[in-house]
């Protein structure tokens, strides 16, 4: 959520700063802004909407600077409009800044501000700020100095940058809780809150920690922390490149991104299946991999799809590993005082290694004595760097809010990671090939399904018009109607519930009819007599039936209305081969509904707020 930019260097700022804020896009936002110094000319123009709404009213400005910030909002004070979006001002309008994140303290901070005789224009927490730091600015500090003394008295999250007409040769940024980059080239310098803004003009990167502040000129760059302590910064070479970002002719980021998942599969596990062994080979691991298999119990922490893959992986360390494994909500593993010690071991996962929440578990587990492992896509991210030792996924740069290959990744990772402790523990050279054997063609299976695709696009245009929809599985594939029902409402708008099928009667009965679509997950595993009688169950009272079902299951098709036929795998993987329809069918549904299935309203793609 919320986008940061900034530019300084000898060429004209201005469409660097629309073209980094359009490669942020994809984070979710309501309104945008740009900043610019230029002398007398320094200006501010934001409005509610689209980037491209803001790029046309500056092409009618006809301005250049060399220094400027840019930022895309999502609202958590005060509604979307011009005056609430970014960048916000001091009194005089000397001061630009742009905030992600949240002062938690702002009210408080506010109260003081006005009796010294501060007027605020916007509803926002963020326009504490400027005032806070120009009311040390008038006591004679300089900026960086006065950013350091106000951030001192700042309780909560933010990513910030901030340039100033009288000392106009600089940007100063800082983080604390929302992730901030500096971007290095030659004879200019870049700040984002996200790679894919400055990737078109260098790749090499600073990441910022929390509590530190970067100085930035259009030569150099320097870092110290809010107490004026140095600090020296290691660069980073970002491997990504722009065309991994594009959408690759496909008309949505989604779409492209579910039709890359037998790569991004491949990706996951290259190099780490070690078929003739029947084992695994993660490198992010090995320091801590006995005191893994040692754990007396395990607990994944996780915030929505990545919680459903937590959930996945649960069944699958209980059954291979039999260590007691227990799956949470990052933002109740962290408020509920939990019982953690030094013989657990717990799991971070995030694709975008800065999800708030999660990153707070992480710290809390650390401070009890946990064994803290993170598994998340984005390289140098803070999860990445604050875990103990962790495992990437590897499954590449994932623009759509919606994830698709992530989930599926993070799902290869949690069976490697099985099968890396299941080895050391009581599974077998027989029992570890043939998981091994299975994660090897998964790929393979998955390019097969998504050839479906059509299919799938016919039965979505059936059900574009419905108001809910139920997602019932058993077992292994219950977490997937978890992920099938979320993907569901997160792009098309539909309320949609996942249960586990048995939980049916206890309630969610009650509300089938004709106008209930119920989507069963239906392999032919040991459940699948179980779901054969909850599909009778719905069939009576005149439900429309969707089942994921076997490939060879001919018997399904004479219970249900639509089928969707998937091959075989072994239990513990199937869940990687069941939720690809689920995508496929989430997506044509929001789709033929009109929709922007890579911007859904009122979410981001990475929520670094609580």
């Amino acid at each position: 959520m919320c986008g940061i930019v900034g530019y300084i260097g000898q060429r004209n700022c201005v469409p660097i700063l629309i073209e980094g804020l359009k490669r942020l896009e994809y984070r979710g936002y309501d309104s945008a802004g740009i900043g610019i110094l230029n002398g007398s000319d320094s200006v501010i123009v934001k409005n509610k909407g689209k980037v491209s709404l803001l790029q046309e009213k500056v092409e009618q400005l006809n301005l250049s600077s060399t220094i400027g910030i840019g930022h895309t909002r999502w609202a958590t004070h005060g509604i979307p409009n011009e005056t609430n979006a970014h960048p916000h001002t001091n009194t005089d309008d000397s001061l630009f800044l742009i905030h992600n994140g949240i002062i938690e303290n702002y009210q408080t901070l506010k109260k003081g501000l006005m009796n010294l005789g501060y007027r605020f224009r916007s509803e926002t927490d963020s326009e504490v700020l400027p005032h806070l730091i120009d009311s040390f600015l008038r006591k004679g500090n300089d900026l960086v100095k006065s950013v350091q003394l106000a951030l001192q008295e700042v309780e909560g999250t933010y990513g910030i940058a901030i340039i100033y007409t009288k000392e106009p040769d600089k940007i100063v940024a800082a983080r604390k809780g929302s992730p901030l980059i500096v971007g290095l080239g030659q004879n200019e310098n870049f700040v984002a809150s996200d790679v894919s803004a400055v990737l078109a003009h260098t790749k090499q990167v600073v990441y910022l920690e929390d509590g530190e502040i970067a100085v930035i000129t259009k030569n150099d760059f320097c870092a110290k922390t809010i107490y004026d302590d140095e600090i020296r910064k290691e660069v980073h070479e970002i491997t990504m490149s722009l065309e991994e970002i594009d959408k690759g002719g496909y008309p949505h980021f989604m779409l492209k991104e579910i039709m890359e998942q037998p790569e991004s599969l491949r990706n996951s596990m290259r190099g780490r299946i070690l078929l003739e062994e029947g084992n695994a080979k993660l490198g992010g691991l090995a320091d801590v991999a006995d005191r893994l298999a040692n754990s007396k119990r395990i607990l994944i922490s996780a915030c929505g799809t990545s919680w459903h893959a937590g959930l996945v992986g649960e069944y699958m360390f209980e059954q291979f590993t039999r260590i007691p494994t227990e799956v949470e909500y990052a933002s109740e593993f962290r408020y509920r005082n939990p019982i953690v010690g030094s013989d657990d071991t717990v799991f971070f996962i995030s694709q975008s290694g800065e999800t708030a929440d999660t990153l707070a578990a992480l710290r809390e587990a650390k401070l009890r004595g946990a064994l803290a492992l993170g598994i998340c896509n984005a390289v140098g991210s803070s999860i990445a760097r604050e875990s103990e030792a962790g495992v990437y996924t590897h499954a590449g740069p994932e623009i759509g809010v919606a994830s698709t290959k992530a989930f599926t990744s993070q799902l290869v990772v949690l069976a490697l990671i099985t099968l890396l402790i299941g080895r050391k523990k009581n599974l077998s050279i027989e029992e570890g090939k043939k998981i091994a054997s299975e994660l090897f063609q998964i790929p393979d299976k998955v390019e097969k399904i998504l050839k479906l695709n059509s299919e799938i696009e016919s039965i979505a245009s059936q059900f574009k018009d419905a108001k809910n929809f139920l997602y019932l599985g058993r077992g292994y594939n219950f977490p997937v109607a978890l992920e099938g029902a979320l993907k569901l409402k997160e792009i098309s708008y539909i309320h949609a519930e996942g249960y586990p099928a048995a939980e049916m009667k206890h309630g969610p009965i009650a509300l089938i009819d004709e106008d209930m679509p119920v989507v069963f997950i239906a392999p032919q595993d040991s459940t699948y007599e179980k779901i054969k009688s909850n599909i009778q169950e719905v069939k009576a009272r005149g439900g429309k039936i969707i089942a994921v079902a076997s490939e060879n299951d001919n018997e399904i098709d004479h219970l249900v209305d639509y089928s969707i036929k998937i091959p075989d795998a072994i239990e513990m993987l199937r869940p990687i081969l069941t939720v690809i329809p689920l995508q496929l069918l989430a997506y044509h549904i929001a789709v033929k509904k009109g929709l922007n299935v890579d911007q859904p309203r009122n979410l981001a793609k990475s929520v670094t707020v609580e």
